[in-house]
């Protein structure tokens, strides 16, 4: 089923800590909800928003390095 990609360590390890990140978040998110709170972004934001436009930003940053 996913022998169409290289699992490298490298790859798998990213994977997990992906597949962590998100089920702690889950975790702490259902135990204490969060209250939005406006940042230097104009825009108010959750702890799962910030989260998420880090992993983008990170993603972009990568991909301008490769590029």
């Amino acid at each position: 089923m996913l022998s169409w990609m290289v699992w490298t360590t490298p790859v798998a390890v990213f994977f997990g800590c992906m597949v962590v990140m998100l089920v702690g978040m889950t975790i702490l998110e259902i135990r204490s909800p969060s209250v939005l709170r406006k940042g230097f972004l104009p825009i108010a934001t959750t702890r799962g928003d910030r989260l998420f436009i880090g992993l983008m930003c990170a993603a972009w940053i990568n991909l301008a390095w490769v590029g």
